[in-house]
């Protein structure tokens, strides 16, 4: 039976290129709400709640916790991943672009290595209230400049080379 059923999956996920079609999947609002309710409150938490192969790449959802106390540290990804947030509760201040001062480049790790540093500089700010949603392109800098209190948002991340684990 364990075989069948494996079989069956498989055969569901089969990329498009093999005339099979990718099924939909959904994440419902109950199951989003007790992840964040789940992520621990101390320190900045930023964990897959889904990640899944949508025919030749894949996608992922991150619930992401961010307390105010935590440091806010200024963040360039080096990959071919788009981030999209949607904030779902709190309001803050997200700088894009410019250049990431001091930078201080992290070891490459499964979806490239990151630059960090204290801040941006020559970036754009925007306030972020819930139901906002920022894109933000790879390798563009970002930076939380201000928190009002704890945040938590989601972020989708199309993943064209397949590097994120799925989940």
């Amino acid at each position: 039976m364990r075989i069948l059923v494996a079989v069956f999956v498989t055969s569901l996920v089969a990329s498009p290129s093999s005339g099979q079609v990718v099924p939909a999947i959904d994440i419902k609002a109950g199951e989003v709400q007790a992840f964040l309710a789940a992520l621990p409150r101390d320190a900045v938490s930023d964990r897959p709640i889904r990640v899944v192969d949508v025919g030749g790449s894949q996608v992922g959802v991150y619930g992401v916790f961010r307390p105010r106390t935590s440091k806010q540290e200024a963040i360039l990804h080096d990959t071919t991943v788009s981030e999209v947030y949607y904030m779902l509760s709190g309001a803050a201040t997200l700088v894009t672009g410019g250049t990431i001062a001091p930078p201080t480049r992290q070891a490459a790790g499964l979806s490239g290595s990151n630059l960090r540093g204290d801040r941006i500089e020559g970036g754009v700010s925007r306030r972020i209230t819930p139901g906002d949603i920022v894109i933000i392109p790879p390798r563009t800098p970002h930076w939380w400049s201000q928190l009002d209190g704890d945040i938590a948002y989601l972020i989708v991340r199309p993943d064209p080379n397949s590097k994120l684990t799925r989940k």
